[in-house]
């Protein structure tokens, strides 16, 4: 699916209002508050409003022609017959069109001249009429771009449902810019979830991963969330990003450098970073993994890692809690926890109040239930909760 689409200007919608001068003296002071333009809201994403009927009675009259009272002309010639209740009631452009609202004092219009190509319109109409339409990969993009200028909300929320279903490594990068320029929040927010989740294989499988702006690359590789094994990988989709085009993106280096979690690399490998070519001709940047490697071979325990970013680990996509149990025959109260993307075990500081084995675990929303249990001598019949975002 192929996500290289020429964009529309959005026309601005804010309208600006001129007082004349006695209007003016007239209005208090008080009252001329400047309001700030609205934002446009995000309807992409399908919302439970109640159910929407489509009678099939409708398709019956659009398929026989039958009380018919306006035409749509697309721009190939194509011409329909259209009921102007039904296509008003699923679209406000068409409700403002038919009805002539702009022209306040001029007759209602039934006749429209529509810039679109004849098949799209069918689309539309199918759906106006039925409440769907045919949506595939190669008139999925088209499609939304006219549903989005026609406001055919209901079209508009199918192509995003279907985009965000068909997310692929190979073309997220381009979902992502096709959400950001209609305004689909709820689907952009989750293309860059799923950016960040499958990171190795975007980098991999992509062909869009190459063409990010600077700007975009370091917003993904600067996330916590971001999903790697170790920062070996997000340097190397550095260096692959750079050597798309060398002599212009080479000034990015550094501002790159500081998105990468090098303090959680080893020694040998920083050590291996300053070797490359670029880097050495960059004094900035030498001069950084200097600073760098000093801060990891001479730790210092008083320093705040949360707080220095190329030193902060990132959060785990997934972790295992293996809490209580036993330990060298009898119960133990530890708490440890395992990083799938790390493949390592980390002891938890925290501990549960008492030694228990034997016990149930669940999950929900967050938060981590322990029901039951024996401490070598009693048996629980308790429940106690474990936030692990807290420690409490």
């Amino acid at each position: 699916m192929d996500f290289n689409m020429k964009l529309r200007k959005v026309p601005s919608r804010t309208k600006t209002f001129k007082l004349s001068s006695a209007q003016a003296k007239t209005k208090p002071a008080a009252t001329r508050k400047r309001t700030a333009p609205k934002c446009r809201k995000c309807v992409c994403m399908p919302q439970i409003i109640g159910p929407v009927e489509f009678p099939p009675i409708w398709a019956e009259l659009r398929m026989n022609n039958q009380l018919c009272d306006g035409v749509i002309h697309c721009e190939d010639g194509t011409e329909f017959k259209v009921h102007r209740a039904i296509l008003s009631a699923v679209s406000p452009y068409f409700k403002a069109l038919f009805t002539n609202s702009i022209n306040r004092n001029q007759p209602e219009a039934t006749i429209a001249k529509l810039k679109a190509p004849g098949h799209i319109i069918q689309k539309l109409m199918d759906f106006a009429y039925t409440g769907c339409c045919g949506i595939a990969s190669d008139n999925v993009e088209v499609l939304l771009r006219y549903a989005d200028q026609f406001e055919v909300l209901g079209v508009i929320q199918l192509c995003c449902q279907f985009v965000l279903e068909h997310l692929k490594p190979h073309n997220c990068i381009g979902i992502l810019h096709f959400a950001r320029h209609y305004f689909c929040k709820d689907l952009e927010e989750r293309g860059r979830l799923y950016v960040r989740h499958n990171f190795m294989q975007l980098v991999k499988e992509s062909k869009e991963f190459t063409s990010l702006d600077v700007e975009d690359l370091m917003e993904i590789l600067s996330d916590d969330e971001l999903n790697v094994k170790n920062e070996e990988v997000v340097f190397d989709s550095v260096v692959k990003w750079i050597d798309e085009d060398p002599p212009a993106r080479k000034t990015y280096l550094l501002d790159l450098l500081k998105c990468i979690r090098l303090g959680t690399l080893s020694s040998d490998f920083i050590k291996i970073i300053q070797k490359w070519d670029l880097i050495q001709e960059h004094q900035a940047c030498l001069d950084y993994l200097e600073e760098v490697l000093d801060m990891i071979e001479n730790s210092n325990p008083e320093v705040d890692v949360v707080n220095v970013l190329f030193m902060r680990p990132r959060i785990p996509f997934d972790v295992i809690f293996a809490v209580g149990g036993w330990s060298a025959g009898s119960p133990t109260n530890f708490i440890e926890t395992y990083d799938t993307r790390a493949d390592r075990w980390l002891l938890s500081t925290d501990t549960d109040s008492v030694p228990r084995a034997y016990h149930g675990l669940c999950t929900l929303r967050g938060l981590i239930y322990m029901i039951g249990g024996f401490d070598g001598n009693e048996h629980f019949n308790t429940v106690r909760c474990f936030d692990p975002c807290c420690d409490a």
